[in-house]
């Protein structure tokens, strides 16, 4: 099995919502990336190099995942009429945006055979959208031939009707969803362009496998348990001459996060000083976070306030789970200096740091849980992880020196020298290059390798 399948197999115990996967190897690896953008979904991937190979991949894995995501309407349709399986079946469907690049692509490809773009067979999209799209590019004397899907066709019968065309002189070259026919097309030397979907295809498709499945409407009402604390509001009390002041900060303090909270349609709750608990569903959480990547309210108060918030969430089977989640999450931002938000899931996977106040965060990602106990078995603690992973969120820094190190766990460089043997050994860290100085010797830098792989490996 390939070693990009292997990484997309994960245990029962998981926490994600498991989707499988299937087409040619070029256009699942794009679909895994924007999947991404979906932390609550688990890649099952199967690669195929014909339409024919989809059904016994889908069957292959129907009981392993919870929908099915395949690349076009011929193999969604073999899997419909082959396949039994309970579980919802999707493909990502085509608009007119994706004809642009690969009209592009087949003009120039005749052009370079000396030949004239006169007309051009199509598949896979509508008349409709070609409409729309030679209306878009105003070419008078272009003509393009679309395939009518009105019943159905075979893949067989696309192919043979891109053959047809050419050799009888209808049109100059093909235009087709399928890489198979593609690829045939290419060795019977008739210029071809594989039409391939956008990312917002590829967007809203994953979106309608997402909503179709069981496990989504169930987490869509799952209590979350959120802890907020206010960073370094001892100090801040300690700036305020008066009782008054110290009262009034507080009560705007509480506001703030009542309208936040209410925007949630949750509960809030003080816990006596800094601290605060709140209650959602994680439906109406992920919808207001925007996808697990951003808190508006971490935003509000700073400009308001000028404070920061270290916010720690909880997922999880039993409103139990989720408020001890929920505390460890909060221990982790406050490990990260605070100023960010973690979540921790069912399955104690991470997510995060969500986006907060002062910085830009890359899009979010996910900690694989296997990873924390590696990471923990090699005596990188909780406290270390965190900081390297906001540091890595906020910056993209993968790469430091003994230096930069020493200040960010904020340790001797003694001890960090000692704790980069113990990572090297375990596989976390290795020595990138060497870094040229002014004077002196030249000075290692070490790549954090698991930055980017363990979390890859966690989403793919």
């Amino acid at each position: 099995m390939d070693s990009f399948q292997k990484l997309s197999t994960h245990s029962k115990e998981s926490a994600g919502i498991k989707i499988g996967i299937i087409g040619p190897k070029s256009m699942v690896t794009r679909i895994v990336q924007v999947a991404k953008k979906f932390p609550t979904l688990e890649p099952v991937v199967r690669f195929s190099k014909h339409e024919s190979e989809t059904p016994g991949l889908s069957d292959e894995i129907k009981h392993e995942v919870e929908v099915l995501l395949l690349c076009g309407p011929v193999p969604y349709r073999k899997v419909l009429e082959k396949v039994e399986s309970m579980i919802p079946v999707h493909y990502v469907r085509y608009n007119e945006t994706g004809l642009y690049k690969a009209f592009y692509n087949i003009q120039k490809k005749i052009v370079n055979q000396n030949a004239a773009v006169k007309a051009i067979s199509v598949d896979t999209v509508t008349p409709m959208m070609v409409k729309r799209f030679m209306e878009e590019i105003d070419e008078q004397d272009l003509k393009i031939i679309c395939y009518d899907e009105v019943n159905s066709p075979t893949r067989e019968q696309l192919a043979d009707f891109h053959k047809d065309c050419f050799t009888r002189g209808l049109a100059s070259g093909a235009l087709t969803g399928l890489h198979s026919i593609s690829t045939e097309l290419t060795e019977c030397r008739i210029p071809n362009e594989w039409i391939v979907p956008t990312t917002q295809d590829i967007v809203v498709a994953l979106e309608r496998a997402l909503l179709s499945t069981d496990a989504r409407k169930s987490k869509e009402s799952q209590i979350v348990v959120g802890l907020i604390n206010v960073d370094g509001f001892g100090k801040i009390i300690d700036r305020h001459n008066s009782e008054h002041e110290i009262q009034k900060l507080k009560l705007d303090i509480h506001r703030i996060l009542l309208d936040y909270v209410d925007s949630l349609r949750g509960h809030l709750t003080h816990l006596g000083g800094d601290e605060y608990l709140f209650f959602t569903t994680r439906g109406i959480f992920e919808q207001e976070t925007a996808g697990y990547k951003r808190v508006p309210l971490a935003s509000e108060i700073y400009k308001t306030y000028q404070l920061t918030l270290s916010i720690g969430v909880g997922f999880g089977r039993t409103a139990n789970e989720a408020g001890s989640n929920a505390r460890t999450a909060l221990r982790k931002s406050k490990e990260a200096s605070g100023n960010s938000c973690f979540i921790v899931r069912e399955d104690k996977g991470i997510l995060g740091p969500l986006e907060m106040a002062d910085a830009f965060v890359k899009d979010l990602e996910v900690v694989n849980p296997d990873f924390i106990k590696k990471a923990e078995n090699a005596n990188m603690t909780s406290s270390y992880l965190s900081r390297l992973l906001v540091a890595y969120a906020r910056t993209g820094k993968k790469d430091y020196n003994v230096q930069e190190l020493a200040l960010l766990f904020d340790i001797t460089v003694r001890s960090t020298h000692r704790l980069l043997i113990e990572w090297s050994d375990s596989g976390l860290v290795r020595t990138s290059h060497m870094e040229k100085m002014p004077k002196g010797r030249p000075r290692q830098i070490f790549q954090f390798i698991f930055l980017e792989e363990s979390m890859k490996n966690a989403t793919v």
